[in-house]
């Protein structure tokens, strides 16, 4: 029988977890409910429900946490719940057990053919593990015919799956109303930049100084702030979309700094999947006999050419994510800029987004009424909005960059 734990685990799958104390003791108290009910006795109600939704700003850690939970409702061990060792734990975790399903889109949504596909899965019971698992990255992108799909798995779900959503918010328009009703929520805050330096310098060797800067300018992303603290490219271009506020002295060179930023964004998307885009083709290539000899190789070659632009199709939709994505991180940065500005101007004794940069937030704080300021930061929203409604990312950035120079 296992023991009981504390409150909050510190250990194991939920030292990856960070700043949630919160969310964490739902979790693991919810997983001691699962591991009870698997072996007969009692458990507190409502402490394990068949679906959940993990919430919360970008880097908060939602998937992080969602794993975690999936990892410890299948350990093994006989002490903690999540004690990241067992093989089900580090199976969880690198993605290959055979009863978790974790759903990450690699394109700009997720469709309604491969949503029924992992409902149909789901309804099998678990071949090895204690649970089905089926984990979904991202739900926000779920297609309204793929949320239908989903929401009658999630009304009439099988009896040992779980569903594990996360989003950026229960807001309508992150999730549908139906669904968010029929899930547990729960919510990640912001973590804070100590906890996240702290996690940088332990568990992944970065130097204590660039730790606290990293964790300083990352507005609490934990994923960006270890980017920034491993990779120097990452940080200059970080430095490159902060020049651009003070860098916009005549027109002529609004074209020119929109047509950069586009350029850091596809270059960094590029950069993030060129290694796996190859490796996949080279790995297709072999499943289907690439090089073979003898009778039938034509045909081979005709399906291995057919799967080839299928996989080359969703690599470009991938790509594609990827480039929006950097853009969207970029104009954050611009906004925290303008954020910054207007939090100088208004004397307000408040930590800054970008603390590396106050020399230049303060030169555009006397230059700059607050009013000014305002229409620029809202300028950078407004190119949000129009890059999520799919409007072509250089004709959105020229007129975000032309807002920027007026003023």
């Amino acid at each position: 029988m296992r023991t009981d734990a504390p409150d909050v685990p510190k250990t194991g799958v939920w030292a990856d977890v960070v700043g949630q104390p919160d969310a964490v003791r739902t979790l693991f108290a919810a997983a001691r409910a699962a591991d009870r009910q698997q072996r007969g006795e009692p458990a507190p109600p409502g402490a394990m429900t068949h679906a959940w939704l993990f919430t919360g700003p970008p880097g908060s850690g939602r998937s992080v946490a969602a794993r975690a939970f999936a990892a410890a409702l299948q350990c093994t061990d006989s002490g903690q719940l999540g004690c990241g060792h067992c093989t089900a734990c580090r199976t969880v975790l690198s993605g290959t057990h055979a009863d978790v399903r974790v759903v990450v889109p690699e394109g700009l949504s997720i469709s309604v053919a491969e949503m029924r596909a992992l409902v149909q899965a789901s309804a099998r019971r678990p071949s090895t593990g204690h649970w089905r698992v089926v984990l979904i990255e991202d739900s926000d992108r779920l297609t309204e015919g793929a949320a239908n799909a989903l929401l009658k798995a999630v009304e009439e779900p099988p009896e040992r799956t779980v569903f594990l959503l996360c989003a950026p918010s229960d807001h309508p328009e992150d999730v549908s109303v139906t669904i968010r009703s029929r899930c547990r929520v729960v919510q990640l805050r912001t973590p804070l930049s100590r906890s996240i330096a702290e996690v940088l310098a332990e568990r992944d060797g970065v130097e204590p100084q660039l730790a606290e800067w990293a964790a300083s300018v990352c507005g609490g992303h934990i994923g960006r702030a270890r980017r920034l603290a491993t990779d120097e490219q990452a940080r200059e271009r970080r430095e490159s979309v902060l020049r651009i506020p003070l860098g916009l002295g005549r027109f002529s060179g609004v074209f020119t700094a929109a047509d950069g930023l586009v350029k850091l964004a596809e270059t960094e998307a590029v950069a993030a999947n060129e290694d796996r885009d190859e490796a996949e083709k080279e790995e297709l290539r072999t499943a289907m006999g690439a090089g073979g000899t003898g009778k039938g190789t034509a045909a081979a070659t005709r399906g291995a050419n057919a799967a080839l632009k299928e996989l080359e199709k969703r690599q470009k939709s991938r790509t594609t994510r990827s480039q929006r994505d950097a853009l969207d991180l970029a104009l954050v940065d611009l906004a925290g800029f303008y954020r910054d500005v207007l939090v100088v101007r208004s004397g307000a004794d408040v930590a800054l987004n970008h603390p590396d940069f106050a020399r230049s937030v303060a030169t555009a704080a006397q230059e700059w009424t607050s009013e000014s300021t305002l229409r620029r930061l809202e300028a950078v929203l407004r190119c949000r909005e129009a890059l999520g409604q799919n409007v072509k990312p250089i004709i959105a950035v020229e007129a975000l960059i032309a807002a920027l120079h007026r003023g």
